[in-house]
């Protein structure tokens, strides 16, 4: 199975040169951390800053430059910081190419649910719900299944919903699977992963159709 990082360094295959990026907290995060070589593309965070670097070394933190998850980051040259309301407009403008979120639960019809579990406090819904409503392409980055083994690619959300059919592709420790009319289609394996694995791990319809590749990291 793959590591976060692994995940992570997946879905930065996806990434395409010019591309505007808004990293969501958790495992997406990370992918700062893999954009390919000869890729240029400008990552974007609510709090207020375009053209986010990798995460900064030991030692090295600026405890006032952070991103929205409030992680310490570095700034690449020719960064701007600016106040959440124009970073926020540019989400509900279009602006942002790709967006890359962790969920909780996602649907066999793209709806995702990453901002609350009932009966726990949360701070609030952050720019999850923005996001959902205004990116071009939205990648999940995810554990396929809980700590008790149940899987959290369903049928239908059982938690509070962020957005509804807006999800395209789910990477997860697994595997990295389409969202269609069909339900997830799987289109690559993790290595070592096997296809029953793969059926015992996911709730919602499953598409396995041909030879299926594994997946390179």
């Amino acid at each position: 199975m793959l590591t976060k990082n692994q995940i992570a360094q997946r879905i930065a295959a996806e990434l395409k040169d010019g591309y505007y990026v808004n990293l969501g907290i958790g495992i997406p995060t990370l992918v700062a951390n893999y954009i390919p070589n000869g890729i240029n593309v400008v990552l974007q965070s609510e709090n207020g800053i375009l053209g986010m670097g990798p995460f900064p070394f030991e030692g090295e933190e600026d405890p006032d430059l952070i991103n929205a998850g409030k992680q310490t980051i570095t700034k690449l040259p020719g960064s701007v910081i600016f106040d959440s309301a124009m970073s926020f407009g540019m989400i509900r403008a279009g602006r942002v190419d790709l967006t890359v979120l962790g969920a909780m639960e996602v649907s066999e019809t793209g709806d995702i649910a990453n901002w609350k579990i009932p009966g726990k406090m949360v701070k609030g819904m952050g720019g999850a719900m923005d996001l959902v409503a205004s990116a071009k392409n939205i990648i999940v980055a995810m554990q396929q299944v809980n700590k008790a083994g149940e899987s959290k690619l369903l049928p239908k959300c059982s938690l509070p919903i962020t957005g509804l059919n807006c999800i395209k592709k789910v990477v997860t420790e697994l595997g990295v699977y389409d969202i269609t009319e069909r339900g997830f289609e799987l289109k690559e394996v993790a290595p070592g992963v096997t296809i029953d694995l793969i059926k015992q791990s996911t709730a919602g319809r499953l598409v396995i159709e041909g030879d299926i590749p594994t997946m390179i990291v």
